[in-house]
């Protein structure tokens, strides 16, 4: 590895270990609404706390834009940390000054400390010298453990890097070796299966894995602009007919760079969208005019799982079909439970992540069962885009 990890950190009882966590959670009527990314960063929190650190969280909730907020308070959160940690977590009104000061002069060895929303100051999102050198006056140590914040250069996410010794938490240890295992250096074949709405939200994303995979699998709302660029009628479906050009331009740099892309071949269609509504299943080229597809049909999800069969490693960014809605989940389920087959096999790598596709493998019950289900949403986009991502890239050169 090209980073240090919590392995690397040695006598740190004492020590004041700054902590980047993401706890931008979804909160209704005062109750967290899902805990995933709470749950994921137990780990570091919990290891650094028993071998004696003084653990100080940062966080940001929500967009204050540099102004305090109410009901953008980590104080809404603590409650929740508090209890999934199953210890106590004590909370300081702000990130820096005298009020967190305070608060880590307060603390024993091993006491876990909340810091106000980091956001509520407007250096944090400029990753401003003075905020950055702020925060560093509360540590002798950094850990970033919050990958989904890993694509903005923000002082709590790049900036403190540059002031104190930095190292990855378990859970952005555990997202860069996926990440490396998925695309960085995978086993190949290497398949990657995209779906969702609108071509136009991912065409970073196509341009880059039509380099770096064997087969692009294209579903969802997105696979109608392709049908369509290539003559065929997708009738009332969802489409970006604007998009033609670039979705022959996608298929021109897959065939040049030697990656097949898998479109469907049939289709579930419905005359509306809502539960339980009358659908069929016909091949693609026979969509009739007031019909929109909603799924893919069973001849596509046998060629789809034909290539997962091939692969040794899979990237999944996005449904096959409009899972939310039975019996448009079909395709969606039945691709990710051979995927989960395969992997708990030992046959295959798998790591899924971003947008609506963490909820999509949780629906199917294949969570658990994939190599890795990322929940960073943004930045796991950006990184399977190509892009670099500045709270990763500076804890590699701290190595």
């Amino acid at each position: 590895m090209t980073f240090k990890t919590l392995d690397d950190l040695t006598d740190i009882a004492g020590k004041r270990v700054l902590v980047r966590v993401d706890l931008n959670v979804p909160v209704k009527d005062g109750q967290v609404t899902d805990a995933t990314r709470i749950e994921r960063v137990v780990p570091t929190i919990r290891e650094l706390s028993e071998k004696g650190a003084k653990v100080i969280l940062l966080a940001h909730f929500g967009r204050p834009k540099g102004e305090p907020v109410a009901d953008m308070s980590l104080s809404l959160i603590a409650p929740a940390v508090e209890d999934i940690l199953d210890q106590r977590v004590h909370f300081a009104a702000d990130s820096i000054g005298e009020k967190a000061a305070a608060a880590i002069a307060g603390m024993n060895d091993g006491d876990v400390l909340l810091l106000e929303n980091t956001r509520f100051h407007k250096g944090e999102e400029k990753n401003d010298a003075d905020f950055s050198k702020a925060l560093a006056a509360n540590g002798d140590i950094y850990v970033n453990d919050a990958f989904s914040a890993a694509h903005r250069a923000h002082s709590s996410t790049e900036g403190l890097a540059r002031l104190l010794p930095a190292y990855a938490g378990r859970t952005m240890q555990a997202e860069l070796e996926a990440l490396e295992q998925g695309l960085g250096n995978p086993k190949r074949p290497v398949v990657a299966i995209v779906g969702g709405a609108k071509v136009s939200t991912k065409i970073d994303l196509l341009m880059n894995l039509v380099k770096k995979v064997d087969a692009l699998v294209i579903g969802g709302g997105m696979a109608n602009t392709f049908i369509a660029a290539r003559g065929t009628n997708v009738g009332k479906s969802l489409c970006e007919h604007d998009l033609a050009d670039t979705a022959k331009q996608i298929m021109i740099e897959a065939a040049t760079a030697g990656c097949a892309i898998v479109l469907p071949v049939d289709g579930v269609v419905a005359r509306e969208f809502k539960a339980g509504a009358d659908n069929e299943v016909v091949d693609i080229e026979a969509i009739p005019a007031d019909a929109m597809v909603l799924d893919v049909g069973p001849k596509s999800i046998a060629a789809i799982n034909e290539w997962v069969s091939k692969a040794e490693t899979l990237v999944w960014n996005g449904p096959l079909g409009a899972f939310e809605i039975a019996p448009f989940d079909k395709a969606t389920v039945a691709v990710a439970k051979h995927a989960a087959s395969r992997t708990k096999s030992g046959a295959l790598v798998s790591v899924a992540g971003g947008g609506d596709t963490v909820s999509a493998m949780n629906h199917a019950g294949v969570a658990d069962d994939l190599t890795y289900v990322s929940t960073a949403g943004g930045a796991f986009l950006e990184w399977m885009e190509g892009k670099p991502l500045p709270g990763v890239d500076i804890l590699h050169q701290q190595k």
